[in-house]
């Protein structure tokens, strides 16, 4: 027998009546007027009470370096005709036995899974799936989430683009090459005004659906319900300091890219143009590295700041600790999971414009954005409900990937499977558990 730990040799006890004295040593055996009648008698070292014939050989001398043979007997993992000693799929000590027999597999127990995804380390697709099993499990809450926000935006973005970017006098100047410099830039202000209004009331609606499906997807994870009233009530006083963290981040980059590029707009000015073009675009591209690798340091603090109700400040701190020594797996996860949601919504977006171009009097005037093409209200109805639906679709795959993203690495780090089954009410998981060390 293997001196392994759990497993305890036969003969290991003294045999009963013979008990070692004071010094160690064992009485010597006294002779036996016992008949035994054909059975030989078991040695002084055996217990008397041996197992039933049949499910146990007798002990002989084993050659080192020899494997020990495997012992007869359906009672001990298998029978002589079944998988043999160590054959995998069962035998004494063989892999894949199931649980009950000697032979079972070791190892931690499965994980629990109270709701879309289990409470231990995720890999790439459990996120992913997480994400999607979170739209199809809550999909009442997740899809009015998603179809609420994007109308009311869309409704929005189709108003200003009628009625304020569809504006004659400004393409007409726009296109007339003898306008002057003057008329050239007022016009080019009140572009950047109205679409600056147009991206502000996306960011706002971006603000609002990432703050909701953030607590429906963290309820999902333990299993629990949520209708979109409490999801509101509960994102709601965090709501201002998410949309500063959602400001504050484009400015750090367009900060950051500014700085790049100055040194190179100040050479062109001066005189030197190709000098200064080529400074700026080497600034330009170093500033852009730079601003990838913030916004990835900081790609967490939403939920962090919407889960642990957390200052903007603080929030950023946790994303950059939580990220730490990981930045290259949550950037793939990440730009994957965008990948996707992209992917999903040129699928829907593409089909609609196209009818849209069709339907509309000037064909695919306006979706090759041909000179003197205008949309009109056909255009931008059908478009509009394609980049409904669409976004309908994205809203969930991003904001859930990342509030799954930020529970994993809290598992990975601080263990965080013991709190969210307790708060799930799994019975006695994590009792004798300890904190996974991080990676």
């Amino acid at each position: 027998m293997n001196d392994t730990p759990g497993w305890a040799s036969p003969g290991s006890a003294p045999s009963d009546g013979e008990q070692p004295d004071a010094t160690g040593a064992r009485p010597a055996e006294q002779p036996s007027d016992q008949s035994v009648g054909d059975q030989p008698q078991p040695p002084t070292q055996w217990s008397k009470e041996q197992p039933p014939s049949g499910q146990w050989s007798a002990p002989h001398t084993q050659i080192p370096g020899q494997a020990p043979p495997p012992p007869p007997g359906a009672g001990w993992g298998g029978s002589p005709a079944g998988p043999g000693h160590g054959a995998p799929g069962g035998g004494w000590g063989g892999p894949g036995r199931g649980p009950g027999g000697w032979g079972g597999a070791w190892g931690p127990p499965p994980a629990a899974k109270p709701g879309v995804i289990p409470l231990r380390p995720l890999g790439v697709g459990e996120i992913l799936d997480g994400a999607v099993s979170t739209m199809r499990t809550h999909w009442r809450a997740v899809l009015g989430i998603s179809l609420g926000v994007s109308v009311l935006t869309e409704i929005v973005t189709i108003l200003f683009q009628k009625f304020v970017l569809d504006d004659q006098a400004t393409t007409d100047t726009l296109r007339d090459p003898t306008s002057t410099a003057s008329e050239v830039g007022r016009a080019m202000g009140e572009v950047m005004l109205s679409s600056g209004v147009v991206f502000l009331v996306t960011l706002l609606g971006t603000i609002i659906a990432t703050a909701l499906l953030t607590t429906v997807t963290s309820r999902a994870v333990l299993g629990r319900p949520v209708t979109v009233a409490e999801a509101w009530r509960d994102a709601r006083p965090q709501l201002l300091r998410l949309s500063g963290l959602t400001l504050l981040l484009p400015l750090m980059a367009l900060a950051i890219l500014a700085v790049g590029t100055a040194p190179g707009i100040l050479v062109a000015v001066s005189g030197s143009t190709a000098a200064g073009v080529a400074l700026a675009v080497i600034g330009g591209l170093g500033a852009l590295v730079v601003d990838i690798w913030i916004l990835m340091r900081f790609s967490l603090a939403s939920p962090a700041l919407m889960l642990e109700k957390q200052s903007i400040r603080t929030s950023m701190s946790r994303s950059a600790k939580l990220i730490r020594g990981s930045w290259w797996r949550v950037v793939g996860i990440q730009v994957l999971a965008q990948i996707i949601a992209s992917i999903v919504g040129s699928l829907v977006v593409i089909p609609f414009a196209v009818i849209a171009a069709v339907l509309s009097g000037d064909g695919f005037g306006n979706l090759m954005g041909s000179a003197g093409a205008s949309p009109g209200w056909t255009f931008l109805i059908v478009t509009g409900i394609g980049s409904v639906i669409g976004r309908t679709l994205t809203f969930p795959i991003s904001a859930g990937v990342t509030v799954l993203l930020y529970i994993d690495q809290r598992i990975r780090r601080e263990a965080l499977d013991l709190d969210l089954a307790r708060a799930a009410g799994v019975q006695g998981y994590g009792a004798d558990s300890t904190a996974t060390p991080g990676s």
